[in-house]
């Protein structure tokens, strides 16, 4: 039997830091207590270090099938495991679009062989497509996607009478990516008119406004209440939205629900100077005020998840001018740690990081036995040395595109081993590959 036991970890579960053990047999945790003897088991000193149910990131953009150039389940799900991220949902603009049943098991093909941490792939929305999504067994599949903004290719939805069918008859969750194509598409003609194709990115996000966020998030709740839909907002990068969500009762309880991401919590318009179109993201990145307010929402529960929009591009498509350069950027081996810095500046407790990380996307999504640190859930856990300083750097840049907006930057903690699913696939820079993720199930009727 396969079994590991961790000693002397600083454990972070369900609102509290006690120190204790871990013993994992097989997949599955078995036991967690004060001291726990280890037998013949391997032993893993976790002494001064925090121990983590692994992160769950609820959206990422993995690029495969078609766009394997930026870069490929495998490679990104490696360098989710190094970042402390044990499971993933991917989200439906790759080429082809993941618009019917069979595209999208063909995903999940290619993530049974090449994935090293656990995953679930969104089935994607189109204009003509309601039947083909209502077939989605949704204990095996994380949710409907819809794009309610153009932000990439052909996957717009914005027929109001197609949103009215998907958001009355889908039985489980929709998430939304929320911009008002109209707005900006005005915009956009605005300001080329006035600054012309070599325009900075530094007017993204008046492009991309508040407005155009507002206008279609308040769209998308609207449907929600009427047709009782359960809705899941991504990426929230305004104040004004957060006032939007609900923090008056349990998440269980919630059928309105809403992400922030990783970028709009650590950069605001001012770092377009330094950092240019590496921090062009759809929504965009905005001001320091709606900075300070997700954070703020994010804290008392009126925003219920932190993810990472993971959606690389070479550097190359990058160096393109405002109008070709593509929107997005690699994050995920870089959340858990970057967030961990606003730990140590005290900005938010641990406790309230493995909340919003592993914790709620698992209660939200109805992942079955997975997200917290509980006997007979499934082992995945994450080591953290929050003492242990590193700089991001080319040569330790996981992510397939090898580049990343925190280049340069020093975190003070390190993700030191990752488990997924009972398996110890990263150790201090090493991989161990001989075991695959699992794929996610959700507990759904």
């Amino acid at each position: 039997m396969n079994s590991t036991v961790i000693t002397n970890a600083k454990i972070v579960n369900e609102g509290k830091v006690v120190e204790g053990d871990v013993l994992i047999k097989n997949q599955r945790i078995e036991k967690v207590g004060g001291s726990i003897a280890a037998g013949h088991a391997k032993v893993v000193d976790a002494r001064g270090q925090f121990l983590l149910p692994g992160v769950i990131d609820d959206q990422v953009h993995f690029r495969e099938p078609g766009l394997t150039h930026k870069a490929t389940i495998y490679t990104e799900a490696k360098a989710a495991v190094a970042g402390g991220v044990t499971s993933f949902m991917e989200m439906p603009n790759t080429i082809p679009p993941a618009f019917t049943q069979r595209l999208l098991e063909d995903k999940y093909q290619i993530a049974a062989q090449t994935s090293l941490a656990n995953y679930t792939f969104f089935m994607g929305a189109a204009n003509d497509n309601l039947e083909e999504a209502l077939r989605t067994d949704i204990r095996k599949v994380c949710g409907l996607k819809i794009f309610m903004g153009s932000s990439t290719g052909s996957l717009l939805v914005d027929n109001p009478v197609v949103l009215e069918g998907f958001f009355s008859t889908f039985p489980a969750l929709i998430a939304t990516h929320c911009e008002d194509e109209p707005t900006i598409r005005k915009n956009t003609a605005d300001f080329k008119a006035k600054y012309g194709e070599d325009m900075s990115v530094m007017y993204h996000p008046q492009i991309r406004s508040e407005e155009a966020c507002f206008k279609s998030s308040s769209f998308a709740i609207e449907l929600a209440k009427k047709h009782g839909t359960r809705l899941h907002i991504l990426h929230i990068s305004t104040a004004r939205e957060t006032f939007l969500f609900n923090n008056s009762i349990p998440l269980e309880q919630k059928k309105i629900t809403a992400e922030a991401c990783v970028h709009h919590l650590w950069f605001n318009d001012q770092d377009y100077n330094r950092l240019g179109m590496l921090i062009k993201w759809n929504p965009a990145i905005k001001t320091a005020h709606d900075q300070q307010e997700i954070l703020k929402a994010v804290l008392d529960d009126r925003i219920d998840v932190i993810a990472t929009d993971h959606a690389p591009h070479t550097w190359e498509e990058k160096q393109n001018n405002y109008f070709q350069a593509p929107s997005g950027g690699p994050l995920i081996q870089h959340s858990l740690v970057a967030m961990m810095e606003f730990f140590h500046q005290k900005k938010i407790s641990l406790e309230k990081l493995v909340q919003k990380m592993a914790h709620n996307p698992a209660i939200l999504f109805q992942i079955e036995n997975r997200g917290f640190i509980r006997e007979g859930y499934f082992a995945d856990l994450v080591l953290v040395d929050g003492n242990r300083p590193w700089q991001v750097s080319k040569q330790n840049i996981l992510a397939k595109c090898g580049w990343s907006p925190f280049e340069g930057t020093t975190f003070q903690s390190t993700v030191t081993h990752t488990w997924v699913s009972g398996h110890l696939a990263y150790q201090l820079g090493a991989f161990n590959e001989g075991k695959r993720g699992e794929r996610l199930t959700f507990s759904r009727k």
